[in-house]
């Protein structure tokens, strides 16, 4: 069955792909990028929290390490859950179910008793958090025209690492102030609210024609035309007839080799935010910066982060994906390599930040663009999540090594490991790479 070609698959991707950018694709990016900004804020919201609940006695070193695992530990399933949610029963279903999850179970780590309490309610907020990553690039994807598409998702990244800053600020004022609960009261808050306002979010209409439900994706994208432009808008290109994949084509020759790829791509990039960016402080203070100054350090690699993914935006669509991929992680090992031979503190600093820029502008490409776009719409959203699974169980056993290799080797140790996995994900990007730029994503699916 999975054999079977589709004739009538590719009509509506073809009539939205050529829509000119307009309120409804706006619409679409902030009703998705709102619930994506949480998803960034409560990811790193427990570097402020931890600290806080360990200084008032709430917790101990060894519960903020469960906190950690536990966090991870959710998202690497909530990510292969969502995908086979998303897949069977729609990206706009799926949406809602996850960010209700996360929005219900930040009030109750806000109320939490105990730390044990506050590790669980962890634990059901990874599921929504690795559920939200999934869902939201994916369905942006379906709905944005290929000449732009690039972009459109990676400033959807972009908004998803200014929830670093947005964390780190926030928790400097409100901590002190009222103390840790208050920043799952707005992650809560902000889930809750942006679940209302994702009613009106419309179903991905490529994944209810996927599905065999023509009139409805019918009627859909006419209202989608009706607001970008009605008659005046150019007749759709013609499609060829596709295949229908199921769950078993991902570990066949033909789709093997992008889930592989996509698996490597966000191992690497997840064990360089977690295995190096977040162990900067650590790495500051080493190299013989006062704490305060660490901490300023800290905050301009926060900085980092928006203006890469912003420059992976531009560089997307113009470059393409595979080029801006095999750039970013030529110049990353470049800094990577230059970085632990510096002492003078000036020129770490000033080497970190291109260091953190080039990673960023591969974060904007790995999460946000290239992956959703290696796959076929009927197995999207379970491909992504058997990638993010894999990307995210990274994160699990990554801070060991880093610990182990730090220890043994000090910086130098760290960057080593960095470097060779971007040659790997050089090598996979080069070996099994697609070009998406400018190509719609039926046209993408393999045909054999």
């Amino acid at each position: 069955m999975s054999a079977a070609l589709n004739t009538s698959a590719g009509q509506s991707g073809a009539r939205l792909d050529r829509l000119p950018i307009s309120a409804f694709h706006k619409r679409i990016f902030w009703l998705i990028g709102a619930g994506m900004f949480f998803d960034g804020y409560d990811l790193y919201v427990g570097t402020s929290v931890l600290g806080a609940a360990l200084a008032t006695k709430f917790s101990t070193l060894a519960q903020n390490a469960q906190f950690v695992s536990f966090t991870f530990f959710g998202m690497t399933i909530g990510a292969l859950v969502a995908g086979f949610l998303g897949d069977a029963y729609g990206r706009r279903f799926t949406y809602q179910v996850n960010l209700l999850l996360f929005g219900v179970a930040s009030f109750a780590a806000a109320l939490a008793p105990s730390m044990e309490w506050l590790v669980a309610a962890r634990f059901l907020m990874g599921l929504g958090l690795g559920a939200e990553i999934v869902v939201g690039y994916s369905s942006l994807t379906e709905f944005v025209p290929p000449a732009s598409r690039g972009k459109w998702l990676s400033f959807m990244a972009m908004i998803v690492v200014t929830g670093l800053p947005a964390t780190t600020l926030l928790g400097s004022i409100l901590i002190p102030l009222v103390g840790w609960r208050a920043m799952f009261v707005i992650s809560g808050v902000g889930a809750l609210v942006v679940w209302y306002l994702r009613k009106a979010l419309p179903e991905s209409p490529r994944w209810l024609e996927s599905k065999g439900r023509f009139a409805e994706a019918e009627a859909l994208v006419a209202t989608i035309e009706r607001e970008c432009g009605g008659a005046a808008l150019p007749a759709p290109a013609p499609t060829a007839p596709t295949r229908n994949f199921g769950t078993g084509d991902l570990f066949g020759p033909i789709l093997l080799p992008r889930l592989v790829l996509g698996s490597i791509v966000l191992i690497v990039i997840n064990t360089l935010i977690f295995g190096f960016v977040t162990w900067l402080p650590t790495f500051f203070v080493q190299q013989g910066l006062t704490l305060t100054k660490s901490f300023n350090y800290t905050l301009l690699m926060s900085l980092a982060a928006p203006i890469g993914c912003a420059l992976g935006a531009y560089l997307s669509d113009r470059l393409g994906r595979r080029a801006t991929i095999i750039g970013g992680s030529v110049l990353t090992i470049v800094f990577g390599l230059i970085y632990p031979q510096l002492t003078e503190p000036t020129a770490f600093v000033a080497i970190g930040f291109c260091l953190l820029l080039s990673i960023y502008v591969l974060v904007a490409l790995l999460y946000g663009v290239y992956t959703p776009e290696l796959f076929p719409t009927d197995v999207r959203l379970r491909a992504n999540g058997i990638c993010n699974m894999l990307g995210r169980g990274a994160t699990i056993i990554s801070p060991f090594i880093v610990v182990s290799l730090f220890k043994s080797y000090g910086v130098s140790g760290v960057t080593s490991l960095m470097i060779a996995l971007l040659i790997v994900q050089i090598v996979a990007v080069w070996a099994w790479g697609i070009e998406p730029a400018r190509r719609g994503l039926e046209e993408l699916a393999p045909q054999q």
